[in-house]
């Protein structure tokens, strides 16, 4: 991952609600949640989660897929697996130190 990759993910999970929507979304799994679901959920108005949602999916954090009249955001667990090998990937000084696994499905790209 290059550094302005970096960058651009953790500005868009550096505000409150942002972070809370994608926090949901790792939760819910590779399923994800529709957009009215989500904004009941969270307690956020329509107009403002859109917002944020398109934040998230700029910086690929949310994969939206369509089925039916529903749109579906889900976490992109490749993207945040990516992210969190970039934080770590020097770490340690150089010796081995405990990895955390991710077990979340790589089928999300």
């Amino acid at each position: 991952m290059e550094t302005n990759t970096a960058i651009k993910i953790l500005a868009a999970l550096a505000q409150e609600t942002r972070l809370t929507i994608f926090r949901t979304l790792v939760q819910t799994g590779e399923y994800g949640l529709s957009a009215g679901q989500l904004a009941k959920e969270l307690n956020i108005p329509n107009a403002t989660l859109s917002f944020h949602l398109k934040e998230l999916t700029h910086a690929e954090l949310v994969i939206a897929r369509q089925e039916s009249r529903f749109i579906y955001y889900s976490a992109n667990f490749t993207t945040m697996s990516a992210l969190l090998s970039y934080l770590t990937e020097n770490c340690c000084a150089g010796t081995p130190c405990s990895t955390v696994e991710i077990c979340c499905n790589k089928k999300n790209s």
